[in-house]
């Protein structure tokens, strides 16, 4: 029986952001539990799709860049996606980007990069993948990579706090919405996690020794300790999860 819960063979899933990192990392989970994938990045997909498809299912890459979506090329995606594997239930909106800079000083630019990329593209792709499903009457799972600044503050990064802060309170309202029509919403929220993201923390011996003296685990985190979390919330082992957000954090929020 748990074999068949978290099962996600005759499933399709749509990652953005999985060249590398936690994006890739969480593609290859799906893979593994059954599902064929499709991967969007603005990144070569090349290496991805080739780990991918050594699991033995079904995958497809589309090299875009997500902050420049709109509603017409998400329902493109989405219509691409449906196309190269024939059904996709489980949308991934990981795709981001951080740009680090005193409020102060943050250019508009960059403010409205971030928030392109990280809040209104999630909710493009979102609203056509759940038109798609709608349309047929079929049930799904949207998962949202939130973040640690999700809730609080940070330092230095007030487009992507803002970012995160909003693309949980769409979490809230999109489950809100759909899932009573059978499209359950969702987060996962990494901790701070061993990626190109963090890059500058880490080697920031002073602040890279605070969080880590914050961390119950004793350990920064890596992208395969996601690959639990998007799974259960792919299948229907979460069936009556919705709405909420699962922290992957080494108990980090619990400080």
């Amino acid at each position: 029986m748990s074999g068949e819960l978290f099962s996600l063979r005759g499933r399709g899933a749509l990652v953005t952001g999985a060249a590398r990192g936690l994006g890739e990392a969480m593609a290859l989970a799906l893979a593994e539990a059954g599902a064929d994938v499709a991967v969007i990045d603005v990144e070569p997909l090349d290496a991805a799709t080739a780990a991918i498809a050594e699991r033995g299912v079904r995958c497809a890459g589309h090299q875009a860049d997500l902050s420049a979506l709109t509603p017409e090329s998400a329902a493109e995606l989405v219509a691409w996606a449906r196309a190269e594997l024939g059904e996709v239930s489980v949308l991934v909106n990981n795709a981001g980007m951080i740009r680090r800079a005193p409020a102060e000083e943050l250019a508009a630019e960059d403010w409205q990069a971030v928030i392109a990329l990280n809040l209104t593209a999630p909710f493009l792709l979102s609203q056509a993948f759940a038109r798609s499903l709608l349309a047929d009457g079929r049930r799904g799972s949207i998962i949202n990579l939130v973040s640690m600044n999700s809730f609080q503050g940070g330092m230095n990064v007030a487009s992507y706090t803002a970012s995160k802060h909003g693309l949980l309170g769409l979490t809230r309202a999109l489950a809100n919405e759909w899932t009573g029509r059978g499209i359950r919403v969702n987060g996962i929220a990494p901790g701070w996690m061993e990626t190109e993201l963090t890059r500058a923390l880490r080697e920031d011996d002073e602040r890279y020794d605070a969080l880590l003296a914050r961390m119950p685990s004793a350990r920064w985190g890596t992208p395969a300790d996601l690959a639990g979390a998007v799974v259960y919330l792919a299948s229907e082992a979460s069936g009556y999860v919705s709405g909420g957000f699962i922290a992957v954090d080494g108990g980090y929020l619990a400080r």
